[in-house]
């Protein structure tokens, strides 16, 4: 609804271009302070080292591998592992030793002594300070490069449909939140008569029922979330048992504890508070109601500050309450919404006094998000490259776009308010004819069963007439209108930000993109295809090199090279070797020697790419035992 203040007489042309301007500078103070950002703020952790480092050639067997990540991680006895050519573990599979010294964040293991040459697989994966998982993996080679059995993991953690139910239980929660607290803030602040409407009973308690069952879903799941990525794991116990050992674990208990109290709240809310009289008493019990449910809520949306973003980088002691604070202004304004939506739909009791209530609930709630969103921004963004040049920069725009759109439709939500009257209302009561049916009722001779059957039946056709009639206000059903298309926004929005909160900040993302290739999951190519001419100057020394590489993207790779001569036809040669070389990595040559499967068709299995790049392939071909030719070219692998 209208993020404005309570509607004071017509509004006069100055007022939304005033508005327009207000908008317009909060969004220039919002991108300005993003670009005066001071040090770094992580989130989700980054992997920004390594050593050795992703695709190096070394002449000895390193006694470690360390990796250095952007913040501080959680790992276990498997975090980082590392398999020799066949896949066998060249480490001593003990748990990865803390090697951090001040700010720098370093884990390593040890590996076997006597290791063979060859190429090895690092494969990581671990929880970052926010609670979400991390991985990835790389290669390096002792003596030289070699084929390997192993092949890196494509699947990022967190991922598969384990990850997609996992956020659904997210959004789930987050709305349920929003609905809770914002609907129960809706009745106690601008609408008390509300507690006793059924629609907004269901509301408040399908808000907690829905939190309640998101968070037990996320409670099971978050085992195989972070490690398995398989359903079956989510009733381990022993898994279950670490889980409640991490932050994320301990705060999705508090907050099952903390619904529990919100379920006695709730109770009498509808209950007690409903059926409460007396003025004097209802004021006391609605003060009692309103700081208690404070409480819980606050309790509720610190669970989410203590376990993500706002936990872990710089100023966490003042983000974590600033968090809080904007939780509770976004449960405030959309589950305000959406109860106004239900009071304007479900109910003929509302009137326009509480819709101006709401009003002033709501402008109130869009100052705290402003100073609390442009807060946070600064913190996970902090420069304009980031702003637009990262996911979550990205992400963060489309939000304070949704946000501009909201305000507009709100605008116009609050000329449908200042239009609002109460006359239908007084005319709509039929005070004679009720109490002429009161007095018939009266001198009648009935039994009292069928005197209550007679005034549930005059209330419930009171009720629809009192409906009827306000159905017909054009001024209210331009309000329901604009209601709902404010309502379809929050969806939206709510979408968008349950995305945010899963998403790599921006100042990390750039952080981690300065650091070593390492930090993500190899990269996707597509096949490589070459055809090179070449002539030994002897006899028959014409021909044609055809070379397929197949995924051609980083990690294992088919390859393919078949020879034909000036006739077209298949050619054998009595020696083909390959090379490929990374000049702007220095990585190579990297040598290959395919075998020969047919006539004038070579092949070579998992032939390792350690990263992407344009990478120089040299083809030296022999056709006698003086003529040979070596010839390259360039190709786009990874």
């Amino acid at each position: 609804m209208s993020a404005t203040a309570p509607y004071a007489g017509p509004s006069p042309i100055r007022r939304p271009l005033a508005a327009a301007a207000l908008l317009a500078s909060l969004a220039g103070l919002v991108f300005g302070l993003l670009l005066a950002g001071a040090g770094p703020a992580s989130a989700h952790a980054a992997l920004t080292g390594s050593d050795p480092a992703d695709g190096a050639v070394v002449d000895t067997a390193p006694k470690e591998v360390t990796l250095s990540f952007s913040e501080a991680i959680a790992v276990g006895d498997d975090s980082i592992r590392v398999l020799d050519p066949s896949g066998k573990r060249a480490d001593t599979e003990a748990e990865p030793k803390d090697l951090s010294e001040g700010s720098t964040v370093r884990y390593g293991v040890a590996l076997h002594s006597g290791l063979p040459d060859g190429t090895y697989t690092v494969a990581w994966q671990a929880i970052s300070a926010d609670s979400h998982p991390i991985s990835g993996a790389f290669t390096f080679s002792i003596g030289a490069p070699s084929d390997t059995t192993v092949a890196l993991p494509s699947q990022e953690a967190g991922g598969g449909p384990v990850g997609v139910v996992y956020d659904i239980a997210r959004y789930a929660a987050y709305g349920g939140f929003v609905l809770l607290v914002g609907g129960s803030a809706f009745v106690l602040v601008c609408w008390r008569g509300g507690a006793t409407a059924l629609p907004m009973q269901r509301l408040v308690v399908r808000g907690w029922l829905t939190l309640t069952a998101a968070t037990l879903v996320m409670l099971l799941l978050r085992n195989p979330y972070t490690g398995s990525g398989k359903f079956a794991d989510a009733f381990d116990l022993a898994g279950l048992q670490s889980v409640l050992d991490t932050k994320p674990g301990a705060a999705l208990v508090s907050r099952l504890l903390l619904l529990g109290a919100a379920a006695l709240f709730i109770a009498v809310l509808f209950g007690t508070y409903a059926r409460r009289e007396d003025e004097r008493e209802k004021k006391d019990l609605t003060f009692g109601l309103a700081v208690g449910g404070g409480v819980v809520a606050t309790g509720i949306a610190a669970t989410w500050a203590m376990s993500e973003h706002a936990s872990t980088g710089i100023q966490a002691n003042i983000a974590m309450p600033v968090d809080v604070l904007h939780l509770l202004a976004v449960a405030a304004w959309l589950g305000g919404l959406a109860s106004l939506l239900v009071a304007l739909y479900r109910t003929p009791d509302i009137g326009s006094a509480v819709v101006r209530r709401f009003s002033t609930v709501a402008f109130g709630s869009v100052v705290v998000l402003a100073a609390t969103g442009i807060y946070q921004s600064w913190r996970q963004v902090g420069s304009w490259s980031a702003l637009t040049g990262t996911r979550y920069g990205q992400l963060l725009i489309l939000k304070v776009a949704l946000i501009a759109v909201l305000l507009a439709v709100a605008w116009f939500s609050r000329r449908w308010t200042g239009r609002l009257t109460d006359a239908a209302v007084a005319s709509e009561g039929a005070p004679g004819e009720e109490a002429e049916s009161a007095s018939e009722d009266a001198s009648a001779d009935v039994a009292p069963e069928r005197a209550a059957q007679l005034a549930r039946q005059r209330a419930a056709l009171t009720a629809t007439k009192k409906k009827r009639i306000r159905d017909a206000d054009p001024q209210r059903s331009g309000l329901r209108r604009s209601v709902l298309a404010e309502a379809a926004v929050a969806v939206v929005l709510l979408a968008v930000t349950t995305m945010l909160t899963s998403t790599e900040p921006g100042r990390t993302e750039e952080e981690a993109a300065g650091g070593t290739p390492a930090a993500s999951a190899p990269a996707a190519g597509g096949p490589v295809n070459l055809k090179m001419p070449f002539d030994t100057g002897g006899q028959n020394g014409k021909g044609t090199v055809r070379i397929d590489i197949e995924p051609g993207r980083t990690g294992s790779n088919d390859l393919h090279v078949w020879i034909d001569g000036s006739d077209g036809k298949p050619m054998d040669v009595p020696e083909l070797k390959l090379a490929l070389t990374l000049e702007s990595q220095d990585i190579g040559p990297l040598p290959v020697v395919p075998d020969r499967l047919a006539e004038g068709h070579w092949s070579a299995s998992a032939v390792q790419i350690p990263m992407g790049g344009d990478w120089k392939i040299d083809v030296t071909v022999r056709t006698s035992d003086i003529d040979q030719v070596t010839i390259d070219k360039n190709a786009k692998i990874g």
